[in-house]
């Protein structure tokens, strides 16, 4: 695997949501919505970790009519082999606030995802 700066807590936060079923396709919406994390910082990440082959990508195949095909995101050997590195030496990403309907919440950065 090729070595690289040690990821930001957010690309930590997205490698461990997936690590945790691993073999499951996901959608970006879903981990934006579970870590909340942006669109705009999420889909960015994705890109960089799929540059990096650390992630694998697929269109959704069962599309209902109506509703675009969706892109679906996975770890590959090296993601999973990441995700075990960061788990073992990695404290936990730094909570995020998401803004409530009324004063922000605080909510964890990756649990629950």
């Amino acid at each position: 695997m090729t070595r690289f700066r040690r990821p930001s807590a957010q690309t930590t936060a997205v490698v461990l949501a997936l690590a945790e079923q691993p073999a499951a396709w996901r959608y970006g919406y879903e981990l934006c919505r579970g870590l909340g994390i942006k669109p705009g910082s999420m889909y960015p990440i994705l890109m960089r970790l799929t540059d990096r082959e650390l992630l694998e990508t697929a269109w959704e195949s069962d599309v209902p009519a109506g509703r675009p095909p969706r892109h679906l995101y996975r770890l590959t050997g090296a993601g999973r082999a990441l995700a075990t590195e960061l788990a073992a030496g990695a404290p936990a990403p730094e909570p995020t606030t998401e803004r409530a309907s009324g004063p922000a919440r605080l909510k964890t950065g990756w649990q629950g995802a």
